[in-house]
């Protein structure tokens, strides 16, 4: 048997995400899955709880000396969570 016209499964997972309108709650997904990674195990352990609104993530952290640390590199963060997720899912990050 011959393929004709073979497509990677990923690809073809992708565009039906797109047609069918989840592709964006899905990076936002990933991108809140992706947050210990990108910050590290210490400063996830002061993570109470993390959400996506208007493309701005709310961070609520118990720990006010972290918070001030992040704030400072806000930009950069925001940077490297789109990066991991490879689309441009957040454009601002609030701290609480």
């Amino acid at each position: 048997m011959r393929r004709q016209q073979a497509e990677q499964l990923g690809n073809i997972i992708h565009q039906l995400l797109r047609e069918e309108g989840l592709e964006t709650p899905y990076n936002e997904w990933r991108l809140i899955e992706a947050w210990p990674e990108v910050v590290g195990e210490g400063i996830a352990r002061y993570t109470v709880s993390t959400e996506i609104r208007n493309r701005t993530l709310f961070v609520r952290l118990s720990s006010s000396v972290i918070r001030y640390e992040l704030m400072t590199g806000r930009k950069s963060l925001t940077n490297r969570l789109n990066e991991h997720v490879g689309a441009q899912v957040i454009e601002n990050i609030v701290f609480l």
